[in-house]
């Protein structure tokens, strides 16, 4: 008896949602019909003011216990009424035709020869990063991470090279912060494997050691080895590659640094133990930046940032929309607006290809879900 009723009740819902769908396929032609017919009269195509009102009458007569689920479900009806009618009958938005515009004029093949900007200086994991990217670089080596945004902002370089989250250590944060400053694309992206060598100099042993020297990603990278050192100073370089350089140039014999195995050859020092990251799964993601946007076949990647206006909902209505066309998240980060309490800016990396229609149609609606937005380059990883 009770598994009739079971089967009963499967096949009224079967029907129920049978009439659901058919009536948001109504309601779809419906909306595409409204679209053409407003837009013949010469009025905006989509009527937010109608939607606001018609969401607090359908929330308002909803009974007590089904007026969030009745809310849910208007907003994501509105953003695929949106999508649906924005591929119907509106335009592109300038953004997509830029990006279109990339990529039919951007070169089939990327670039094997180029001027870039890296941090450092010769023998740190951006160069590398670099010659994988590149069969011919030259290479001009900035001082800082800003230096490197600068000489593309400036037209120094056409290309630059810059860490941006390690598996092990995160997120480097302050090219996030200088993201948000600067104008740029990303146009390719390559993962590298880290391998940290504790370095010193010739005849120096390992219990000799009174101070360390790396960049802050490489000592964060080797925290468990750096416990066997105990009374051993650490002290923060601007790059791992500056850390063996300056071991070498050091009048003392007590000193090393957490670098490249490279970088024994580079600056005459030998390697006292290899491979010291806590993680034998230790990468870290790097990005290629340039001033225009050109985006290369096979572009399967896109990362974005925005911010959202501050209400409930808001960031919902965006991640819902990347939902609606089966588009995949694969980073979600938030960062807080320095300028502005309690808010932030999301960085958001998608895999879409660039030429694909869902992808179009995600960018065609995304700058009207956020209260700002950036559009930072559509790319593939090597």
């Amino acid at each position: 008896m009770a598994e009739k009723r079971i089967g009963e009740c499967e096949e009224r819902a079967k029907v129920l949602e049978e009439e659901i769908m058919e009536r948001l396929y109504a309601r779809m032609r419906l909306a595409t019909e409204l679209a053409e017919e407003r837009k013949a009269q010469g009025l905006q195509v989509l009527d937010p003011i109608r939607e606001r009102t018609r969401l607090e009458e359908i929330t308002g007569e909803a009974p007590a216990e089904f007026a969030g689920y009745s809310k849910v479900l208007y907003s994501t009806l509105n953003e695929l009424i949106r999508d649906n009618t924005r591929a119907a009958v509106m335009e592109d938005t300038e953004l997509v035709k830029m990006i279109r515009n990339a990529c039919e004029g951007t070169p089939r093949v990327f670039p094997e020869r180029a001027m870039v900007a890296c941090q450092g200086v010769q023998g740190a994991y951006q160069q590398q990063a670099c010659d994988r990217l590149f069969s011919m670089p030259q290479i001009m080596y900035a001082r800082n991470f800003n230096g490197v945004f600068a000489a593309i902002e400036q037209g120094l370089c056409q290309y630059g090279v810059l860490p941006l989250e390690n598996s092990t250590a995160g997120s480097v944060n302050s090219i996030y912060e200088l993201m948000s400053k600067y104008r740029f694309y990303i146009v390719r992206s390559v993962r590298l494997k880290i391998d940290h060598c504790l370095l010193a100099k010739k005849g120096t042993k390992q219990g000799e050691i009174r101070e360390i020297f790396s960049h802050e990603m490489a000592i964060l990278q080797c925290q468990d080895y750096l416990k066997n050192f105990a009374g051993v100073k650490v002290t923060v370089c601007s790059n791992t590659a500056e850390a063996a350089e300056r071991v070498a140039s050091s009048q003392r014999r007590d000193v090393a640094a957490l670098a490249s195995y490279e970088c024994t050859e580079l600056y005459d020092l030998v390697c006292l133990e290899d491979s010291v990251q806590d993680s034998e799964n230790n990468y870290t993601r790097f990005i290629c930046i340039s001033k225009d946007l050109e985006i290369y076949p096979g572009a399967n990647k896109t990362s974005m940032m925005l911010s959202v206006a501050h209400r409930p909902g808001a960031l919902y209505n965006v991640l819902s929309s990347f939902n609606a066309l089966g588009i995949n998240i694969s980073k979600l980060e938030s960062r807080p607006i320095g300028s502005r309490d309690f808010v932030y800016r999301f960085y958001f990396d998608i895999d879409a290809e660039a030429y694909s229609e869902k992808f179009i149609r995600l960018m065609n609606q995304i700058q009207e879900l956020s209260a700002e937005f950036r559009y930072l380059g559509s790319y593939s990883e090597v």
